[in-house]
């Protein structure tokens, strides 16, 4: 619906596909360890920091901007 505020993930294997599809779309993305351990086929996952860096380089590659937390909590209607 035009206007909605909407968000995907992908479990596993998927984690990457829906990165890039949710992205495409407009929607917004969290990711991490909590969805899948595996960097890439083959290669464990260090850290939660390997998904974020990851997540912010397709965000720009679709020339859009990650959001500041300021803009986080008001996309999530938390307040200040």
């Amino acid at each position: 619906c035009p206007g909605s505020t909407w968000s995907c993930f992908g479990v596993g294997h998927c984690a990457l596909e829906m990165l890039y599809g949710a992205v495409a779309l407009g929607g917004h993305i969290r990711v991490g360890m909590e969805d899948n351990v595996m960097y890439a086929k083959g290669v464990l996952a260090e850290s939660n920091v390997q998904f974020v860096e990851r997540a912010r380089r397709v965000i720009e590659e679709y020339g859009k901007q990650v959001a500041t937390p300021a803009e986080a909590r008001e996309i999530l209607s938390l307040g200040k």
